[in-house]
């Protein structure tokens, strides 16, 4: 069971700001615009008045990893606040989170990619999507391997997909620095690509633990929850 912490008056809008001035900062040391980073609020396990305090400090964009989540708490923000889906999507689940979502960050595989795009892609467009990438190579997780990407990208995208870039989850580690050349071999990957379909990708790497490592290494969207709305008991 999970039981979120109840968090005082004000306090996700604080969490916010300082969310966004280590944003900065990383991107300062990086040499790079912090604007052209973008930050995606990821609001799982978290009440619907969570993410109105958030936009209420000027958060707009927002994520969710489950499909009745998603339904549940797009339904009740303001209309001009985006969401997208971040977490591993069940085909069962496409239904639901595809009305509601602008981009998908985890197109992991194949039967997933023919649920996606559905029957008519051309009358019925699906929202963009990005291409998930192992690049741990992990067994536990989903995404195509690394060597692999450029050529998927392309043959998903010649199958109606509207890929906008790539995502990466890098193994986990104790100490951030342990992501740095997962997220530096993600920037060659992406930056190759980009190269050869002729225009700038999105890059979505870069969690609550380790979003500063992924800036200073490239990361263009990162995908943050607990630094942003607090933690949750899971009993």
């Amino acid at each position: 069971m999970v039981a979120v912490i109840p968090q005082p008056a004000g306090e996700t809008a604080r969490r916010l700001a300082e969310v966004r001035g280590r944003m900065e900062e990383a991107a300062r040391r990086a040499g790079r615009p912090a604007d052209r980073i973008r930050l995606a609020a990821v609001a799982k396990g978290h009440p619907p008045q969570a993410v109105r305090e958030a936009y209420q400090a000027g958060q707009r964009l927002f994520a969710e990893s489950r499909g009745q989540e998603l339904v549940r708490k797009a339904g009740e923000a303001p209309e001009d606040a985006e969401w997208h889906f971040v977490g591993p999507l069940q085909t069962n689940k496409v239904r639901l989170v595809r009305p509601r979502t602008t981009l998908l960050h985890s197109l992991d595989r194949p039967r997933l990619l023919e649920t996606w795009v559905g029957d008519d892609p051309v009358r019925d467009p699906a929202p963009a999507a990005l291409l998930q990438v192992n690049i741990g190579e992990e067994p536990q997780k989903g995404g195509v391997a690394p060597a692999e990407a450029a050529r998927t990208f392309e043959e998903w995208g010649e199958k109606g997909a509207d890929l906008r870039g790539l995502m990466a989850i890098p193994p986990w580690g104790d100490n951030p620095e342990s992501a740095r050349p997962f997220f530096a071999r993600m920037k060659e990957i992406t930056d190759r690509l980009s190269v050869k379909v002729g225009r700038s990708l999105i890059l979505s790497m870069g969690m609550t633990d380790d979003f500063e490592v992924a800036i200073e290494e490239g990361s263009t969207l990162i995908r943050v929850g607990r630094a942003i709305f607090g933690p949750r008991n899971v009993n």
